[in-house]
């Protein structure tokens, strides 16, 4: 609970704001935040970058560029937090497919074809906002918490004896990203399945 205090010529007031209110607003401002957010990706992939302005944001999104602009700076300021949101969402969706499998192997081959079914579907976004997207200077962070996760489940994998041993994990995890790369140009989920099929048979022991 939070203490606000109002003066008044002669007289000074002092309330509390319920916590309740608080958590209201915060939550307000996130859901603002989310439709920006939405209807951004939604106006460039329906009419490209260029066709993402903050005038039209503002309007789709139903909400003044004023306000607007005390959440984003620009366009591309809403792109970069929509993609790290989309991101963050996928890294939660690999890891629960990583808790939920059985043994080792089993876990690894789970949790490589949920990435290559995410690199597959990244396609529906388009070259231009893909390219943009995956600058490196947007990407840094995300693409080492995905490496050290696959990293760490292949590290599991070699050693309850499930795939080759004799290789730094770190090493497997950078194969297995550049490997599944190709989903992403492949024309249907069975091709990205029988494109993980072939990543695990070049991590099986000799």
């Amino acid at each position: 609970m939070s203490i606000q205090t109002v003066s008044i010529p002669g007289t000074l007031y002092t309330w509390s704001v319920p916590k309740l209110w608080s958590e209201t607003i915060e939550a307000h401002r996130r859901d603002v935040g989310d439709a920006i957010l939405d209807t951004t990706a939604t106006l460039v992939a329906e009419h490209g970058l260029r066709g993402a302005t903050m005038s039209k944001i503002a309007e789709q999104t139903g909400i003044g560029r004023a306000t607007l602009y005390k959440y984003f700076p620009d366009v591309e300021a809403i792109l970069v937090a929509w993609h790290h949101r989309h991101v963050a969402a996928h890294l939660e969706h690999l890891a629960a497919v990583r808790d939920r499998a059985g043994d080792p192997g089993t876990r690894l081959a789970a949790v490589l074809e949920a990435y290559a079914l995410i690199v597959h579907e990244r396609q529906r976004h388009g070259a231009e906002l893909t390219a943009f997207l995956h600058r490196d200077e947007h990407m840094t962070g995300p693409h080492h918490q995905l490496h050290d996760l696959i990293r760490d489940v292949l590290a599991e994998a070699a050693a309850s004896g499930h795939i080759r041993g004799g290789i730094a994990p770190d090493e497997l995890a950078t194969y297995c990203l550049h490997a599944l790369a190709a989903a992403g140009s492949l024309p249907s989920k069975a091709a990205v399945r029988r494109l993980v099929t072939l990543t695990l048979s070049g991590l099986a022991k000799p």
